[in-house]
């Protein structure tokens, strides 16, 4: 069952009880006895949009929220809750088909000085962003990644972040129902910073993408999203996600819908804007298009906006 969280749900009070965890039965994975490698309370895939939909300052605002969100006194205390005290974690950032770029690869995190290494090495690494949005192709990406995780957990979690419904690749909600059936749970994070008014659509945002991620994109027991309103807080927002994931807390929230109805958004959503979009400014190729012309300007601006960035990140993070 699928549950939406609220910012300033999670109370870190009950996060050292034995019932910050959720029940056995409720377990989305459980590792071979026979497996060698170390344990963890959880194997965590954090997978991070970096389309060109996101605003600069909401790139920024979202790197920094991980790296503080790792570093709180939440994350540690709900760590430290767990029967082993220990994760996996790595983050990724991804766009379309094909841009997917690993920031920080597994690493273990026992304890503030692993989680400041984890933090220091997610703010140093450049953001490089890509064109189209694809959810499903991160969800497939972030699949293996379990495989060649070092380490062992008895949950195993894909964490997803964005802004916008997936456009390009395969159905979101077929590789959603992949990562499930291998016992993957997927928590999400939607932004909707730049949410377009009820009503109205364009090619990378729709109105109510929180109503999207919960209904197409998460999944498993005790899959969860936490929706990020404003800029102002994605810090808080990231921190209470991570913090329920790490305790493995199944938020006490009106439930989402269930598998068994009709998703409130259409889950092909996403390719039939992007369809709509091609066949009416674009119907047939034709290089002297303005769209065409208009690209070229565009690829420029998006150069100059990445090197802003990065900029702007290597600023926050002097004194972290």
């Amino acid at each position: 069952m699928n549950w939406r969280v609220t910012i300033g749900s999670i109370l870190i009070a009950i996060l050292t009880s034995t019932q910050a965890f959720s029940e056995p039965g409720s377990q989305p994975h459980t590792a071979p006895q026979a497996d060698s490698r170390p344990a963890v309370d959880v194997e965590l895939v954090i997978a991070v949009d970096i389309s060109y939909s996101m605003e600069m300052d909401d790139l920024a605002a979202q790197r920094e929220g991980f790296a503080k969100a790792i570093v709180s006194r939440e994350f540690l205390q709900a760590l430290r809750a767990g029967p082993i005290g220990k994760i996996a974690l790595t983050y990724f950032e991804w766009s379309g088909t094909k841009d997917r770029k690993i920031v920080v690869p597994w690493r273990q995190i026992d304890g503030p000085e692993a989680a400041e290494a984890v933090a220091d090495e997610l703010m140093k690494a450049p953001i490089l962003r890509g064109s189209r949005t694809s959810i499903s192709s991160a969800i497939k990406f972030a699949m293996p990644l379990f495989e060649q995780n070092p380490y062992r957990g008895s949950r195993q979690i894909i964490d997803i972040s964005g802004d916008g419904p997936n456009n390009v690749g395969d159905p979101v909600a077929t590789a959603r129902d992949t990562a499930l059936q291998n016992g993957i749970v997927i928590t999400g994070l939607p932004v909707l910073i730049n949410a377009t008014p009820n009503g109205t659509k364009d090619i990378s945002h729709i109105d109510h993408i929180d109503w999207y991620y919960e209904d197409c994109v998460i999944g498993g027991p005790g899959s969860f999203a936490v929706p990020i309103t404003d800029r102002e807080n994605f810090k808080e927002a990231i921190r209470t996600k991570l913090a329920h994931e790490v305790a493995g807390l199944t938020p006490n929230q009106s439930p989402a819908p269930t598998g068994n109805k009709e998703p409130r958004v259409l889950c092909m959503i996403g390719e039939k804007l992007w369809q709509q979009r091609w066949d009416t400014i674009l119907p047939t190729k034709d290089t002297s298009s303005p769209a065409i012309k208009d690209s070229t300007s565009l690829d420029k601006k998006m150069s100059t906006d990445d090197a802003l960035l990065n900029k702007k990140i290597k600023g926050i993070c002097r004194g972290c």
